[in-house]
């Protein structure tokens, strides 16, 4: 019952019936007769009613598997029975079974193509085992005939082999004997040809001989000398050793380990060769560092050969510092990649060994010892390289702080992270080190410089917007700031402490690590500079023009060519070049082409000013910064605030600061008379009156602003609090707007084509800042994302709310409410009836918004104007309209008493009055 119900549950049946198999012996259906079968295919077939029918069973059936539906049933009865009302009631019972019935029968044929699905997977499935079983035995049996065969063949291989090597050995022993008086010559060819495997098995097999023959004098003589020759081989064999630390050749090093192995010194070679690896990385930097001292000193002095290598850093210029660096990385990267190609041949000669046969049998002689040394060799070979990576560290350490870089240019800086970002992936990827001592060197150094370079960059900022004409930049509709080239690393995909050069191609299924990537041939600092791209983006419309092919004017009128020259109404010539295209565009075509255009391109085209164009570039360098150096990610992304923070600053107080204290008499206040009382209000009582200009949180956003990056004090003697000299290094005195731009000129519409591009571009600058976050947010510490999520929402979010303040000047001085005010106070309110016309000041007022919309009209054919601002101008003009019909109390007595006293009986005109009473009450 349960399962029946479940599976009905999950067709979005509610209360599905029971079927007949869950049902007790005594509740079991009977053969329906003719008549019942009949009245089961009158049953309903829509499926709408079957459901209406199944929703109608009691719940009661649902209740347990146990339930006694016919006692039930016989519970139910009523005490008098009616036969019509239980024939009726029966009928019920048979339609709601009909129905379970069909609906049951419906699911079971539903189910019917998994069930023969999944019948034959399981046939399938019994075939697959069934041949898994013949191909189980045909491998086994094969298994036992090749293990027979096979096992006697190479036992008996074996066999052989070791009657060879004996032979081998006794065919070798005679000829030592053969050889014994001319050992001399041939030791010394040896030697010249660096064969030191040769030369010292022929030393210590002509040792072995001699003290065989030692009887004889001319072999006791040769055995005293072979001794001397054996300690000269050992002094060659250390000096080749040496050679190994740069330029690895695996043939040489193979020589030398054979020599090391017949003298039984292999742990001591070890020893030996971390020594050299040490040496060989003071010489290196020793002498890249010394070169170019010596380049730049341009004397034959030799004092700074006696220096100490951090001393001699100190000597490194400015223009010299990034090609010093390289060629030192370049040095190390040598070493490093002869220690890892040193380590790679060692595994891959112990994984030889162990293949040999008898290699690990202890039985064998030397077993053992061979064993211990591997372990030896490995365990070396393995603290080595968190060791030789520290010595390089603390000399690249020495080398970054021994010259100041606050005073480098940018591009030089950025190339100097990038050099020590790929050092410290090839770090990771020699001995899985994080380079603290590399990190910190590089922050320090990198903290030092970024303050003074942001310090710089807020005062270029600042000196833009005091020079900033607030007139609109041409870029093309379609414009992104990926296509800058500040933004290009935004698509490269990779982790930001890794170089800009390693990247991954798509197609690669597995990345492969510098070291296997130049251990043949190549350097990987030798392609940091190679990957810098140009500065080949196209992101201005040309000529100041939207499209190169119509060089059309997108702010222009379009329903009119009059104010076009005869020679644009001709064919297209290029204002560059003066050519005249081949195919000429008729009159038409061009008229119709820059209408499409317009409307295509206008609600699109972004406005922006040079100074949004130069922030939002600033902040790709200082993202490029934090991509390729993390630790300073935090340092950076609050400097990346300041930025915006002191773009939105000056914005406000160029053109959003309603502090001029002259008195308007066109705008209307609140709550007072009409006449003269209204016409002496300053315009900047408005800001504090309520009107919701600047919200609380734009008014602390502000305040935050001005407390944290102004610089109040600057040009002021005297005028606040006492500041440290180092507080005021982080701040920039207060933008002033340029004398170009004027605000007062009632033609422009009191500056509003320049407030229109401030503020929209402050807008699109904040647009940009919202896009970049997912990107900022990836970079900041978690410890510090915070800081980050309070930025956007309490900062950028509040850039659009400046278009309250900044516009709100606009409505309130090119409307003339004034000449409103004045005619409504020559209105006489005390009229008998209402006239069928309004009065004259309605007029007056409409005329005005007529005006200003036209107005507005003018300005939009030099910078568009997008819905939000006229939506905010207009919401203005309306705010101000309605400030200015608020009646007065005498007013609304008379509106009372002459329009409403023929509508209204005299009890609620006298509520009326009362209420108006009330109102004007406190201000008595």
């Amino acid at each position: 019952m349960q399962k029946i119900k479940s599976l009905m549950a999950r067709q979005g049946l509610k209360s599905p019936q029971e079927s007949v198999v869950d049902l007790s012996p005594v509740e079991s259906f009977r053969t329906p007769s003719k008549e019942e079968l009949r009245e089961l295919r009158e049953e309903p077939t829509d499926p709408q009613a079957q459901q209406e029918i199944i929703n109608s069973i009691e719940e009661v059936y649902f209740s347990s598997d146990s339930f006694d539906m016919v006692q039930y049933e016989l519970e139910q009865l009523p005490p008098e029975l009616n036969l019509l009302e239980l024939e009726e009631y029966r009928d019920k019972l048979k339609r709601q079974q009909a129905a379970v019935s069909r609906r049951v029968a419906d699911l079971i044929l539903e189910k019917q193509p998994s069930y023969v699905k999944e019948l034959e997977r399981v046939t399938s499935l019994q075939t697959n085992l069934q041949l898994a079983a013949v191909i189980c035995s045909n491998a086994r049996r094969q298994l036992g005939s090749a293990k027979e065969d096979f096992t006697e063949a190479s036992l008996g291989l074996l066999a052989n082999q070791r009657r060879r090597q004996l032979l081998t050995g006794l065919l070798k022993s005679l000829r030592t004997i053969k050889t014994l008086q001319r050992t001399d010559v041939r030791l010394s060819e040896m030697l010249e040809e660096e064969d030191y495997p040769g030369a010292i098995q022929l030393c210590l097999e002509c040792q072995k001989a001699a003290s065989t023959f030692k009887h004889y004098n001319c072999i006791s003589e040769l055995n005293s000398k072979l001794q001397d020759t054996l300690e000269q081989i050992e002094e060659q064999l250390d000096v080749a050793l040496s050679k190994t630390c740069k330029n690895f050749d695996v043939s040489h090093y193979t020589k030398v380990q054979l020599a090391y192995k017949l003298l039984g010194k292999t742990q001591m070679a070890m020893d030996q060769l971390h020594m050299h690896f040490t040496q060989a990385i003071h010489n290196t930097v020793f002498q890249v560092v010394l070169g170019y001292v010596e380049l730049c000193a341009g004397n034959a002095d030799t004092k700074f050969q006696k220096m100490q290598y951090k001393d001699l850093c100190t000597h490194i210029t400015s223009d010299s510092y990034i090609p010093c660096l390289s060629d030192l990385c370049k040095a190390l990267w040598e070493v490093m990649l002869s220690y890892y190609l040193t380590m790679q041949w060692h595994d891959e000669h112990y994984k030889e060994e162990e293949t040999i046969p008898g290699a690990e049998d202890p039985s064998v002689d030397g077993s053992e010892e061979s064993t211990v040394g591997r372990s030896y060799v490995k365990k070396k070979l393995e603290h080595g390289l968190s060791r030789i990576w520290q010595d390089v560290q603390l000399k690249v350490k020495a080398y970054l702080l021994g010259t100041d870089m606050s005073n480098f240019k940018y591009d030089d800086f950025i190339v100097v992270l990038d050099v020590i970002s790929r050092l410290m992936e090839v770090g990771e990827e020699f001995c899985g080190s994080k380079s603290e001592v590399l990190q910190e060197s590089i922050k320090r150094q990198s903290v030092n410089y970024f303050k003074n370079y942001h310090r710089t960059r807020l005062e270029e900022l600042r000196m833009f917007l005091e020079n900033e004409t607030w007139e609109l930049c041409p870029v093309k509709s379609n414009f992104s700031i990926a296509q800058l080239h500040e933004f290009k690393f935004m698509g490269q995909c990779r982790s930001p402490s890794v170089s800009p050069t390693r990247q991954q191609d798509s197609s690669e299924p597995l990345q492969i690590s510098l070291f296997q990537q130049f251990s043949v041939c190549g350097n990987p600092f030798e392609m940091h500079i190679d990957n810098k791209e140009e500065e080949t983006e196209d992101v201005l419309a040309s000529n100041g023009y939207e499209s190169d092919e119509l060089e059309k004017n997108v702010y222009q009128d379009y329903d009119s060519d009059s104010d076009v020259p005869e020679e644009l109404k001709q064919d297209f010539v290029d204002e560059q070049t003066g050519d005249v295209p081949v195919k000429s565009v008729s009159k038409e075509t061009l008229r119709s082409r820059k209408r499409s255009d317009y409307n295509l391109n206008r609600a699109n085209a972004p406005i922006l000013t040079n100074t949004t164009l130069n922030v939002i570039r600033l902040v790709g360098k200082y993202m490029q910064m934090m991509n390729i150096l993390k630790p300073i990610a935090f340092d950076v992304i609050h400097c990346v605030s300041q930025l915006f923070d002191y773009y939105l600053y000056a914005v406000y107080t160029f053109f959003g600061r309603n502090d001029m204290h002259l008195q308007s008499a066109s705008v209307p206040s609140q709550g007072s008379q009409a006449g003269a009382s209204r016409l002496a209000v300053p315009v900047y009582w408005y800001e504090s009156s309520g009107l919701g200009l600047i919200s609380s949180r734009l008014r602390t956003t502000l305040s935050r602003i001005q407390e944290s990056l102004i610089d109040m004090e600057s040009g002021v003697e005297g005028s606040g609090p006492h500041v440290s000299p180092e507080e005021r290094k982080q701040k920039v005195p207060s933008p002033h707007l340029s004398q170009l731009v004027i605000l007062t000129s009632a033609q422009t519409l009191y500056g509003l084509p320049e407030r229109v591009v401030a503020t929209e571009s402050l807008v699109f600058l904040a647009e940009q800042f919202e896009f970049l976050q997912p990107h900022l947010d990836t970079m900041m510490p978690s410890a510090k994302k915070p800081f980050l999520q309070q930025f956007y929402s309490q900062t950028v979010s509040t850039a659009s709310e400046l278009r309250k303040p900044i516009y709100w000047m606009v409505a309130a001085k090119a409307i003339d409410y004034e000449q409103s005010l004045l005619l409504m106070a020559g209105v006489k309110w005390d009229i008998k009836e209402i006239m069928s016309q309004h009065n004259i000041y309605v007029d007056v007022l409409l005329k005005e918004f007529e005006n200003f919309n036209l107005r507005i009209v003018d300005v939009s054919r030099i910078v568009r104007i997008p819905l939000p601002v006229s939506n905010v101008l207009w919401e203005h003009c309306i705010r101000l309209a309605n400030r200015t019909l608020e009646y007065s109390m005498k007013q609304l007595t008379n509106l009372v008493n002459v329009c409403l006293g023929s509508h209204i009986n005299k009890k609620a005109r006298q509520k009326l009055l009362a209420a108006i009473d009330d109102i004007d009450r406190p201000k008595r």
